[in-house]
This record gives structure tokens, sequence and C-alpha cells, in this order.
């Protein structure tokens, strides 16, 4: 059976919308039909360049478009709510690009008005999706390294000093906790789930963004996790889990190349190296969604609301516990 032919749109032309949609081209279900900017310059600049059919300088003029099929959010975090919400409300699917949104509040009003109408909702989560993340909870699963017990993580690369960029403004949600650091909270409650007790240590930019920040996860069965991001130093970018019986060590080389070790208490090591052959991996996520459209769902399996419920809501009490605020 021949799969259904999906006709995508993208909703703001930014960085993470060009690599989303250079991975887009790899699926043959999937067609670039529209790209939308509140430039129009920009948005046939970008229609041009990725090969979409059409482009709006319009959000409304786009999610208008009876033609379109699901949207791929990508604007900043603090137009994901008002956006996501748009799109769902014109009855198109809705793939929003991590952090759903600035608070569980905005995310409840996202999951509302999915249900209400009932649409398909996702977090572009994309390392959900991965087959080295696959494999490391595989491992877990199974139960071969015993219990896990310590898990730590980090994410951090040097973005500058320059605080009238993105990444520190907060009108835009900045910050590195929901730009990077929210990927070491994402495996922690993948691997642990809903932490007992959270305490944390950040270095806020004058303009009260975190510009590092380190994050302890307390659970009560003796569970524990160390996570970290910064926009001030460099990091491997690597993740542990410390089980009874040996750990897992995942660390991403680039954005296409992730290597996992499994090493075991008998000495024993097993080494993968996850390779994406085409694309950056960005892909995986939107053949997800396509998937559950052909079975007529309206949230992933895989990364259902419930978890990007959760998500949020850790975040926010790091946020709470680190005196970090948004405004309004």
């Amino acid at each position: 059976m021949t799969p259904k032919t999906y006709n995508w749109a993208i909703l703001g032309c930014g960085k993470i919308a060009r690599k989303f949609s250079s991975d887009l081209k790899l699926l043959p279900n999937a067609r670039l039909y529209a790209a939308a900017s509140r430039s129009m310059d920009k948005a046939i600049a970008f229609a041009g360049e990725f090969g979409f059919e059409k482009a709006y300088g319009s959000y409304n003029e786009m999610v208008s478009d009876p033609q379109v099929d699901v949207v791929y959010v990508a604007t900043p975090h603090s137009h994901h709510m008002e956006h996501t919400i748009l799109c769902l409300d014109h009855g198109k699917a809705v793939l929003c690009e991590k952090a759903f949104a600035l608070n569980a509040d905005q995310v409840n009003r996202m999951i509302e008005a999915a249900r209400r109408n009932g649409v398909f909702l996702m977090e572009a989560f994309w390392t959900r999706f991965q087959p080295a993340f696959l494999k490391l909870m595989e491992v877990l699963a199974s139960g071969q390294l015993g219990r896990p017990k310590m898990l730590r993580s980090d994410f951090a690369f040097n973005g500058g000093n320059d605080l009238s960029s993105r990444l520190f403004n907060m009108a835009l949600g900045g910050g590195s906790l929901l730009d990077i650091g929210i990927y070491p909270v994402f495996i922690a409650l993948q691997a642990f789930g809903r932490p007992e007790e959270i305490k944390t240590f950040a270095d806020l930019a004058p303009t009260g963004a975190d510009r590092s920040i380190t994050m302890l996860f307390r659970y009560s069965d003796g569970q524990m996790a160390s996570l970290a991001s910064s926009f001030a130093v460099c990091s491997d970018t690597q993740s542990e889990v410390w089980c009874e019986k040996g750990f897992i060590r995942i660390r991403r080389k680039d954005i296409s190349s992730t290597h996992l070790t499994v090493w075991r208490d008998n000495g024993q090591e097993e080494d993968y190296d996850f390779i994406n052959q085409e694309g950056s991996g960005y892909h995986l996520e939107a053949q997800h969604v396509m998937q559950c459209l052909d079975e007529g769902l309206t949230e992933s399996r895989e990364l259902p609301l419930s978890f990007s419920s959760l998500l949020i809501e850790t975040l926010d009490r790091i946020r709470k516990d680190a005196g970090i605020v948004y405004p309004d």
C-alpha cells in the first residue's frame, strides 16, 4: 500500500527550520508545500532554497490554505503557544519545536486546543527518535546492567557575550535551560521519571537569562541525576547512566553521528556508532508524525502529550528554584 503524501508547511523560516526542511526532503511521502514568515521576501527566499511550492508572508494566510495538512512550528519559544493554537484552530496537525512553550500554563492551553479540535499535536523532540537514544533505552529496559541508580548529562557551547542576541533575550524565552538544558532534563525524565526534589545553581546574565545552570534531581528510591547546560563554555555533550552492574555512555560527536558505549562490571565493553547516512536525523520525527496521522491518532504513543506536560512542569520547577523569570 502506497503511503499517503502529506503537505507540510513551515511556520517560521529560521535556523532550525532550515535543518528540518533539509531533512524533510528525504521523505518520499512528505510534500514540501508551503513556507510562511512574517516577511514575504524571507518566505519566498526560503521556499525557493528548499523547494516549497508556496510562500506566505502571513501565518494567517498559510493556515487558511485548505491544502496544508501538517505544520512545523519553528518560531521562538515565546511564540509557540500562539502559533500552535492558530494552526490547531484551523484544523492543521502540528509538530511544534521544543521547548513546547514557556511554561506549563501555555502547554496546557495548547493541549486543550488540540483536544478541542480533535487535531494531532506533538512536541518536536527529535532525540526521542534517534537510534542511539533508542538503543540506550533498550539496554536500560533489558535489566542486563541491573537497576539504573545515577545519571549525569550535559550540553554546553560558547554562545558569546552579545546580550542582545536571542540566546539572552528573555522576551523570547532566552537562556540555556529552554534552548539546550532541556536535553539533559529530557533524558533524566525518560530514564528515571518525575523527580521528588530539585536543586539548582545558576549563573544569570544581566538580562536575567541563565548563562549556565546546574540541576540536581533526587528521587524517593535513591536515584539521582546531575544535569548541566551553558552558553559560556564548551562540553562534549555527553550523558552517562550508572547502573548496579555497569554503565552506558552516549556522546554526540556531531549533528549526524553519535557514539554509545555499554560497559559491564565484568570488564566487557560494547561500542556502537550511529551515523546518519543522509541528513541530520530530523526526518525521523517527521516520519513518525506521518505514521501517527496514517493511524488517525491525535497524539504520539512514543512521545505523548503527558510527557510534554511532565517536561514543562519540571522546567517550571527548575526555573522557580533558580530564580529565572520571563516577562509577563
